[in-house]
């Protein structure tokens, strides 16, 4: 990381020019007085972040970087997150708490069994105070136990988990959904005519990859846009 840090910050000031090539792996490797993996483990993260394109056989060059995609569906970003890069004054209009039993579906997808206690959190959120999403969570009880009901909640649910439960969210799977006109979430944000709504279904795992609760989240798509980088 180290000497990953070191050329990004060469290739940020111009030291390293678009275009320009590296020297042989075995002398940058002994440049920085590490090993030619520890050496190509660097290049390799510069290559995922695209700030170098490694051709085999030819070399390693620096190359143009690309603006930073906003609402990357690769980050995974809480709505709080989201709502501040886009300027927006975020807010609840309603939420709810209560308790139920597992459903089948969330069991699959929880890895609890069917009639488990679970925690049901309903809310929409605002941004200017005009609804933007809706969502509806599901938690085990076994994991979060009365925390919702003795604490206030508000904001960021992954803030919420770590500061009163220390469990961080750091990865989710996630269904992209174009739901019907029907369904009642989708119903509370059409606020307007055009207005049209993205479901992202999500599980979300903590970092030794437990689930930690299951989502179903409704997003006004006249105000979040979402873009993911593809490759070929």
């Amino acid at each position: 990381m180290k000497i990953k840090d070191e050329l990004d910050k060469q290739i940020e000031q111009g030291e390293l020019h678009v275009g320009y090539k590296f020297p042989s792996e075995p002398e940058m490797a002994n440049k920085f007085g590490v090993s030619r993996e520890t050496f190509r483990a660097a290049i390799k993260k510069l290559e995922e972040e695209g700030k170098l394109r490694v051709q085999h056989g030819v070399g390693t060059f620096v190359i143009r970087q690309l603006e930073q995609i906003p609402s990357n569906l690769a980050r995974l970003q809480s709505t709080s997150e989201m709502l501040k890069i886009a300027g927006h004054q975020e807010g609840d209009q309603q939420q709810s708490v209560h308790n139920a039993a597992c459903t089948e579906e969330w069991a699959q997808f929880l890895n609890i069994q069917q009639g488990d206690p679970v925690v049901i959190l309903e809310r929409v959120r605002t941004a200017n105070e005009e609804p933007v999403m809706s969502s509806f969570y599901i938690l085990p009880r076994a994991i979060v136990g009365n925390k919702f009901e003795e604490t206030a909640f508000g904001g960021s649910l992954f803030k919420f988990l770590e500061q009163e439960l220390n469990i961080f969210v750091k990865r989710s799977h996630t269904e992209l959904m174009v739901p019907l006109q029907t369904d009642p979430r989708v119903q509370s944000l059409m606020l307007h005519p055009n207005t049209t709504v993205l479901l992202m279904k999500q599980t979300h795992y903590d970092e030794n990859n437990f689930p930690i609760f299951y989502a179903n989240d409704y997003f006004r798509n006249d105000v979040f846009h979402f873009w993911m980088e593809r490759f070929r």
